[in-house]
């Protein structure tokens, strides 16, 4: 569940914090008290795109920051996190966090790790589910019917397992289309293939060359002056008169001397032997080194010419010579493809025959098992309608599939339209063709529901649904709230009285003018002024509507 929410210097809001429990939560206020900023921000935290006009003004940045309980939560999430190295949630709390300035820079953490707006968008769609006021006319949309369809009767995996046929289809008809080519483009690809594997084959680039060669190079290209180098610490070491080995000699007897005269200065003469040792560890080192540095011209001009190679391989090939033999390796693998196009065609058909049997057979039993669905989600959403103010009214669900395999898509070999008949003896017709707004967000509604008892996304949220709505509808539409938060947190923003009074918690937003700026807040509603607040959204003459929100509120 949603435990928190702090928003700071984000429209009117300068830094208010929402504390939220469980079950239904409310909220309301005077139309343009701030109540929208409240789901912006939510939108914000969960990878939205950021509108820099939104900062408060004077204010450099805002910050969004969000809690969640994940104590209950039934989803990947966790095994999520653990997969791309976020911090485990402490006490199963997860700890999202977005700040954007206005310069137009952008951060986002997850349990104070950095991330990406890509990371909080999936965490989103696991945690929360947002209904707005216009979200119902989704509703209109065969696909949206469809996903809807699915999530009802869990056929989300055999839906996947079905797109992954269509997407393998996909890949061989491709495959296809680049062996079918004309003669002339058929030569010049096996010419230009045939040139790459020979030049990447003969350059036998190995990886470990990429530290080396460079290395090599250098040292022969600047080896007279090398041996120069050498030459001179050689001297001032040991072959010039006055070296510092011979200072060194002479540094030992004084030393010595010196020991005889007073024992204690016999770890001076360790000290001396040590160093004298050094230099001649040195004098050895330079030595060798000097012998090892040739100056050889055929070598310089060979290692020129190999760096001037892997040099020019990765330009054309790829940054590294590991990327360069990668390219040469599926370079070679097309060449055989192409070299044999009449037998990779023919092995190319033989699955798609294949994978065209297993493509249908599998769109056929996901048909199967949504045709068998279909009436147990056209009962139970039925059913909430007619408590929606819907009496009698029918929901139905066509489905119709195709026997062509050219015809799938993604979702299967189905098209699915909604079907309602809002009063009694009249016949269904499709949702587009004859629902309003409000009888759209009712039947919305009664979709989220039933759906809450078949999804695990912990958090819904309800924008303004009960527009349009009134009466005994509003009554019902508060019941809903109330039932889905059996299972899920709800948190409901809402202009109606019954609505708002059948929640186990009540904020309101309000704003007001400080220092001269205007500020939103928002607080939870005790018992009395949640009466107060009821009456208000009740309008009318003050002791009736009081009297009313009394005896909502029960």
């Amino acid at each position: 569940m949603l435990e928190s929410l702090r928003i700071r210097n984000l429209a009117l809001v300068t830094d208010l914090t929402l504390e939220l429990g469980p079950g239904y939560n409310a909220i309301s206020g005077e139309t343009g008290a701030g109540k929208s900023i409240l789901i912006g921000a939510l939108n914000l935290v969960l990878g939205e795109r950021a509108d820099r006009t939104l900062i408060r003004a004077e204010a450099d940045q805002c910050t969004v920051e969000a809690t969640f309980d994940i104590t209950q939560l039934d989803s990947p999430l966790p095994a999520f996190l653990e997969e791309h190295g976020f911090e485990p949630c402490e006490d199963n709390q997860l700890l999202l966090k977005r700040t954007f300035t206005a310069a137009g820079s952008n951060r986002q953490f997850i349990n104070g790790s950095a991330t990406t707006l890509a990371m909080l968008k999936q965490i989103g769609e696991w945690l929360v589910d947002m209904h707005g006021p216009h979200d119902h006319q989704s509703l209109l949309h065969p696909a949206r019917q469809l996903a809807i369809l699915d999530a009802f009767s869990g056929l989300q995996q055999p839906r996947a397992a079905f797109t992954a046929l269509l997407k393998r289809r996909t890949e061989i008809e491709q495959a296809k289309a680049d062996l079918v080519v004309d003669e002339a483009t058929y030569a010049q690809q096996l010419d230009l293939l045939r040139f790459q594997v020979k030049e990447i084959t003969d350059a036998a680039l190995n990886p470990a060359e990429e530290e080396t060669l460079e290395a090599d190079y250098q040292r022969s290209s600047n080896a007279a002056r090398l041996l120069e180098l050498c030459q001179g610490a050689l001297q001032l070491v040991s072959e010039n008169e006055g070296s510092l080995l011979d200072h060194s000699g002479d540094l030992g007897r004084v030393l010595a001397d010196l020991q005889q005269v007073d024992d204690s200065t016999a770890g001076l003469v360790e000290l001396h032997e040590e160093a004298r040792a050094n230099l001649q560890e040195l004098q050895s080192a330079l030595t060798g080194y000097a012998e090892r540095v040739d100056i050889d011209p055929a070598q310089l001009a060979s290692l020129e010419e190999r760096v001037n190679l892997a040099q020019s391989l990765k330009r054309k090939y790829g940054g590294s010579i590991e990327a360069v033999n990668a390219f040469g390796a599926e370079a070679a693998q097309k060449l055989a493809t192409l070299e044999s196009r009449d037998e990779e065609l023919a092995r190319l058909n033989a699955e798609l025959d294949v994978l065209e049997s297993n493509l249908m057979q599998a769109g056929q039993n996901l048909s199967a098992q949504r045709q068998k669905l279909i009436p147990k989600l056209t009962k139970a959403v039925t059913a909430h309608l007619n408590d929606l103010g819907f009496a009698q009214s029918q929901l139905d669900v066509a489905l119709s599939s195709t026997e062509n395999p050219a015809e799938a898509k993604t979702t299967g070999l189905d098209t699915v339209e909604f079907q309602f008949a809002p009063n009694p003896g009249e016949p269904v017709r499709p949702l587009r063709a004859i629902a309003s707004s409000g009888e759209l967000a009712r039947v919305m509604l009664a979709l989220k529901t039933v759906l809450a008892a078949e999804d695990s996304i912990p958090v819904l949220i309800f924008d303004e649904v009960d527009a349009n709505v009134g009466g005994e509808t509003a009554h019902a539409v508060g019941e809903r709230m109330r039932q889905i938060a059996y299972q899920r947190q709800v948190l409901c923003i809402t202009h109606l009285a019954p609505v708002a009074a059948a929640a186990q918690t009540h904020y309101v937003v309000s704003k007001a003018v400080i220092d001269g700026r205007t500020e939103s807040n928002i607080q939870q509603l005790a018992a009395n002024d949640r009466v107060e607040e009821i009456a208000r959204m009740l309008g009318g003459k003050v002791g009736a509507a009081r009297k009313h929100a009394e005896e909502l509120l029960g």
